[in-house]
């Protein structure tokens, strides 16, 4: 019994039993884009107003096993990526592949490639409130984190 508790309280002491986020968490899930944040400025994506104007499926991302798919505005893309273990949370995105169609409009105040690189940059994931925090570098290099909601 005196074993027991010593093993249970050294996995209490290291963090062994600590509920924070795992990886696995994010896949089989639709993230749709809700937030860009810089330093300097932030855009924020009313979903209720893009599903109004005919754009609710943009700015999307899922997560299986192996790669990353989703829709950007408008073009499906796909890439493979790496993860990091679930305490580093570090994630690697290889290069996106995907359809070529010229958008007819670009909603809010992003671009399709914006959106692009920012997901091809994404270096660390963390889960905050519910929504999914990806770090990332945008297409200018300065420090971004987009943020997913799976409302």
């Amino acid at each position: 019994m005196k074993i027991i508790k010593t093993v249970f309280l050294l996995a209490v002491l290291t963090g062994a039993c600590a509920g924070g986020p795992k990886f696995s968490d994010l896949l089989g899930k639709e993230w749709r884009l809700i937030e860009i944040r810089t330093e300097s400025s932030s855009i924020i994506f009313d979903r209720n107003r893009l599903v109004a104007e005919g754009f609710g499926e943009i700015f999307t991302l899922n997560f299986d096993a192996e790669r990353i798919s989703g829709t950007g505005a408008p073009n499906r893309y796909f890439a493979p990526y790496e993860p990091g273990t679930d305490k580093d949370r570090t994630i690697s995105v290889k290069p996106l592949a995907g359809t070529l169609m010229a958008p007819i409009v670009e909603p809010e105040k992003l671009k399709e490639q914006e959106f692009f690189d920012c997901l091809q940059n994404a270096y660390k994931w963390n889960i905050n409130k519910g929504n999914l925090e990806l770090s990332t570098k945008g297409p200018d290099g300065r420090e971004a984190v987009m943020v997913f909601t799976l409302n």
